[in-house]
Formats: structure tokens, C-alpha cells, sequence
């Protein structure tokens, strides 16, 4: 047996249960769920789906209280009643993920009670194995992405909360720069031998960074380094509790002290940090600072929260880097300048450079191009801020979307503009009309995007798949949505490397006769000068994003693609209001005499 499917769990009746808002339904049998729309099962009836769905009223637990949505009490006892099955655990992973990204407002003590002790009955050390036959082999670190998103929305009364488990166990202090260090304890089961410890400390050096009151947070799972085990392929063994921790932007590094399972002298330890967005262990999040037979010391960088690098668009990993941020912020400016230059100077010419129905044609795609690209990069920041100030998954989505459609937008009027220069050289005698040309272009270049945006949005959201973890971005580890615009992309920047080729193949002809010998350096130049062009206002830069798909991980393919895009808009767009050189030297020719 490779995967068990089945379950006795109904995750949409459960999850319908919790998120009703206490409305009668539409006529259209549909209530507003955390800003989205969720359909009822049967038309505001009771539920009847598979056994343990529960033939409840939404809203109500057992004794009529409309009070689930307070403390998700009315499915708990669904829950601990279903066996631990690997289908049962697919979908408890899947409601938690549910209520993480929809249902984490006022994360009080008794929601974050009722959210460990779901996630604690498919965390027990007895069912590890039945990990090892989920369909899914990324659930475990969904799970973890789950319960640190929920718990990091915990609010604190008096200053400190605690809810304990067994195989879950969640702390948090308010911490502030007069603090003499700060430490979060556990002390857990881990099977049925015993327990073990793990302790985390900030020292008193980081405290001192903070500006204000701020919160911290701190999850301890005893079982789940095993549960990772069993979805992974590396020869590693988690030999002691997975502590996760959840701090304010300010702090760099934390203290995790951890009690070793295995107390053997020949047992090597690592000190490591888990990936979320690649779902693997990482050795340069942490390194170690003392190791005895009993436990180890690690010291962790606590990572900013920063811009996410411009390679995030075709990768589908998210690289933290330095380097990969400064380029970003620098292109952004830069980019966000040159755009608006351009469109001012456009604004200020049009009537004098648009004569021509070839010219007006031309500047017509020049414009919707950088205005695409402008709203683009303006969404980018928001999509950062979004993620990573306020994490609201409603408005990542919105993010998301639009960020999607302008970007393929960019990429549709590129393809024009590549439509429009072989019209140019090859279609000379082949006169379109202005009004034709208009529909055409706008069909193309926000007619496809939109329709591309609205399906790939339409076909994973459903099933929670269409943002990634870590960015407001295109999901790519659980439904490949970011294929939706890598595909275009890079389908129309191999086209516009076809019109490019024959743009130097028409301005590089040899002409007849001798008198053509003496231009073989003016078409050189005039060549060089069109691929120059061409390059950035065609976006060939993008097809180094296929070097980042091809090796994600890879420093150099994430800062060379970063460089080309980010100062792609300022080389390419300072030539935007001027006349193309293309249009002005392709059609000379040589006299013979």
C-alpha cells in the first residue's frame, strides 16, 4: 500500500459548522465567509455527509448554542471520536489550514485551545506511522505552516498565555527591551517511555533592539520531527522536539536548547531549521554553540521580514538573501521612476510623435506596456506588505491576482508590439486600420491575461492551492498554478527572440553592388543598436527565469535573473519615447548605378 484515502471526515460540513456567521442563507443558498462565499449543503438544513460529518444545524453544537464560531467547540467531538486514519488526517490538516487562513481573527485562549487539541489527535506518537500512507506527502509541513500561522495570532491576557497538550504545546510573553532575557520551558511527552525537554531564549543583548512591547510566541511539537521523517527521503533522524518560534522583525538571533531522544555518545548532532516554502531541513539557519551527550545548544537567525526578490515570479522557491533584496528595492525604485518618466513624457509628445497610423500603433503598445508594468511593480510592494505586515489571506489572494493579470499583461503587449514590428517588415503593402488594430491589441493584451488570471484563480482556490507559502504568489509545491504564468511568459518571450532574429536578418541583408561595402559598419551598429533595444522592450530578459525553475536553489540564477528585470524597465524605458530605430533604418536599401 502506497496511500489510504479513505476517511470518515466531511472537512466542508465541519468547517460550514464553524464559519457560519449566524445569517440566514440567500436566496442564492450562500453566506459570506471571512470576505469569501462558501455554499451551504442543502439549502440551510442539516448537514448529512459522510459519518462523523454530523447531522447538525450550522452554527450549533449539541445543546443549540450558536457559540462554535467562538471557541470551534461544536466539531471537536467529531474529531476525537474519528480514528486517526491517514484519509482522517489528510482532512483534519486540511480544516486546520481552513481555519488558519480564514478563521485566525481574535485567536483567543479557547480558539487556540480547540485548534491544538484538533491538531493533537493527528500529532500522537501512536499514529506516526499512518503519516507514511497520506496522499499528500507535503501535509506534515502544511500542518506546521498551519499551526504557526494560528498560534502567531494568539492574544495574550495579562501579558502571557499557555495552552498544553501532549503532543502540542503553545507559549507566549509579551517581551520589551527591559527584560533580563526571556526563555519559554516545555516539558513534554514524547511516546510512551517518557519526555523530553526544549527550551527557547532570547537574550537579553536581541531584547534590547525592540522599540516597544512587542509579542512572542513559542510552539513546541515532540512528534512531528518523526511525522516529517516519514515524508522525507533524507537519511535524517529529528532526534529531539520541534520548536518554532514566532517574534517580532527586530530580533535576529534566538537560544534553542534541546534534550536529545537518543543520548548515545556515537550519535552526531545538527542544528538545523526547517524550510517552509522548499519543505526541507536547512543547515544555515542555525548552528550549533555547545553539544553533550544529553542535549545541544543552537544558536538561529531569526530571518526579517523583507521584500521578496524579483526571481520569486519564475522560481518556485523563495531564496532569503541579502543581496537579492537590495536589487529588488533598488530595481523597484528605479523601475517606478523610469515608468512614470515615461508616461509623462509620453503624455507630453503624443500629438507630435503619433502622425502615423504605424507610429500611433507603436506608442500605443509602448504605453499600455509600462502602464502594465508600472501598476505591476506597485502591486509587488503591496504584495509584500500585504504578507508581511498585515496577512490577511483575502487581500494576499486580491494581490496575487492582480499581480498575475498586469504581469501576463505586460507580457500580451510585448507580444503585440512583436506582432506589430513584423507587421511593419513584412506586411508592407497590407494596410490595418486603426479601429481593428485597437481591438486587436486590447483582445490580446488584457483580454488573454484575464482570462488566463480568472481560470488559474478559479481552479485552485477551491482547494486552498493557489497561493504559495511564504509570498503572496503563484502556489507551485501543491498545484503548479505558477505554471499559469510561466508558461505564457515564456511561450511570448521565444516568440519576440523570433521577431528579433528577423530584425537582424532584415537590417543586416547585404545589399547588390559595390557601393554596399562601405556600409557594413552602419548596419553592424544599426544592428547592435535594434538587438539593444529589442532586448528589454520585448522582455528577452525574462527567459533567464527558465534558469531559475531548471535549479531554484541556485544563488547566481536568483541575482542574475533579479539584475536583469529590475534594471530592465530603467535601460529599456528611456527609450520608449523616442523613435524606435527599428522603424527608422530597417527599410534603407542600396542604390546600384
Amino acid at each position: 500500500m502506497f496511500t489510504d484515502a479513505c476517511a470518515s471526515l466531511d472537512v466542508q460540513s465541519l468547517f460550514q459548522r464553524i464559519s457560519e456567521r449566524d445569517l440566514l442563507p440567500s436566496s442564492g443558498g450562500h453566506v459570506s465567509v471571512a470576505g469569501g462565499r462558501l455554499p451551504f449543503v442543502g439549502e440551510g438544513k442539516p448537514v448529512h455527509g459522510r459519518p462523523g460529518g454530523g447531522a447538525k444545524y450550522f452554527g450549533a453544537d449539541d445543546h443549540g448554542n450558536s457559540n462554535c464560531r467562538a471557541d470551534f467547540s461544536c466539531i471537536i467531538p467529531d474529531i476525537l471520536s474519528s480514528p486517526a486514519i491517514p484519509g482522517n488526517i489528510a482532512d483534519i490538516v486540511e480544516l486546520l489550514k481552513k481555519i488558519s487562513l480564514l478563521l485566525s481573527e481574535n485567536v483567543n485562549r479557547k480558539k487556540m485551545q480547540s485548534y491544538s487539541r484538533i491538531a493533537n489527535h493527528i500529532l500522537n506518537s501512536s499514529i506516526i506511522s499512518n503519516w507514511a500512507f497520506v496522499k499528500d506527502r507535503n501535509a506534515s509541513s502544511i500542518l506546521l505552516d498551519s499551526v504557526n500561522l494560528f498560534a502567531g495570532k494568539l492574544l495574550l491576557r495579562n501579558g502571557s498565555e499557555s495552552v498544553q497538550e501532549h503532543f502540542i504545546s503553545i507559549k507566549g510573553y509579551s517581551i520589551y527591551k527591559n527584560t533580563s532575557g526571556k526563555s519559554f520551558d516545555f516539558s513534554m511527552e514524547f511516546n510512551n517511555t517518557g519526555e523530553i525537554t526544549g527550551h527557547v531564549v532570547i537574550p537579553e543583548e536581541e531584547l534590547l533592539k525592540l522599540p516597544k512591547t512587542s509579542k512572542a510566541i513559542s510552539i513546541a511539537l515532540p512528534t512531528l520531527g518523526a511525522i516529517l521523517e516519514t515524508n522525507r527521503l533524507d537519511p535524517v533522524f529529528v532526534n529531539g522536539m520541534v520548536l518554532s518560534v514566532s517574534l517580532p522583525e527586530e530580533l535576529q538571533h534566538i537560544l534553542l536548547i534541546f534534550e536529545k531522544v537518543n543520548k548515545l555518545e556515537s550519535v552526531k548532532s545538527q542544528c538545523v531549521g526547517w524550510h517552509s516554502t522548499e519543505r526541507r531541513w536547512d543547515r544555515r539557519a542555525c548552528k550549533m554553540k555547545a553539544d553533550n551527550i544529553s542535549s545541544v545548544v543552537c544558536i538561529c537567525k531569526h530571518h526579517r521580514r523583507t521584500f521578496k526578490s524579483f526571481s520569486i515570479l519564475m522560481s518556485p522557491t523563495v531564496l532569503r538573501n541579502a543581496v537579492l533584496d537590495y536589487i529588488t528595492r533598488v530595481g523597484l525604485g528605479l523601475s517606478i521612476f523610469s515608468l512614470v518618466l515615461c508616461l509623462v513624457i509620453e503624455t507630453v509628445v503624443w500629438h507630435h510623435v503619433t502622425k502615423t497610423e504605424i507610429t500611433y500603433m507603436r506608442h500605443f503598445c509602448l504605453v499600455n506596456i509600462a502602464t502594465s508594468l508600472l501598476i505591476a511593480d506597485v502591486l509587488f510592494i503591496f504584495a509584500a506588505v500585504v504578507h508581511n505586515t498585515a496577512l490577511n489571506y483575502q487581500l494576499c489572494v486580491a494581490a496575487t491576482f492582480f499581480l498575475h493579470f498586469f504581469y501576463l499583461a505586460m507580457f500580451f503587449w510585448m507580444f503585440t508590439l512583436g506582432l506589430l514590428i513584423l507587421y511593419g517588415l513584412l506586411l508592407i503593402f497590407f494596410k490595418i486600420t486603426r479601429s481593428v488594430f485597437i481591438a486587436t491589441a486590447f483582445s490580446i493584451g488584457y483580454g488573454c491575461p484575464l482570462v488566463i488570471s480568472i481560470l488559474t484563480v478559479a481552479i485552485t482556490e477551491p482547494k486552498n492551492g493557489y497561493l504559495r507559502s511564504g509570498a503572496c504568489w503563484l502556489n507551485w509545491h501543491e498545484t503548479k498554478a505558477l505554471l499559469a504564468f510561466v508558461v505564457p511568459a515564456l511561450g511570448i518571450v521565444v516568440v519576440n527572440v523570433v521577431v528579433v532574429v528577423v530584425v537582424v536578418v532584415k537590417t543586416g541583408r547585404s545589399a547588390v553592388g559595390e557601393g554596399c561595402k562601405s556600409q557594413d559598419l552602419s548596419n553592424m551598429i544599426r544592428i547592435s543598436k535594434n538587438v539593444v533595444l529589442l532586448t528589454p522592450l520585448l522582455g528577452l530578459t525574462w527567459g533567464f527565469g527558465l534558469a531559475t525553475i531548471v535549479d531554484s536553489r541556485s544563488l547566481a540564477f536568483h541575482v542574475t535573473f533579479a539584475l536583469l528585470n529590475a534594471f530592465q524597465v530603467s535601460s529599456g524605458n528611456s527609450h520608449l519615447p523616442l523613435k524606435m530605430i527599428l522603424f527608422n533604418s530597417s527599410v534603407q536599401t542600396c542604390n546600384v548605378t
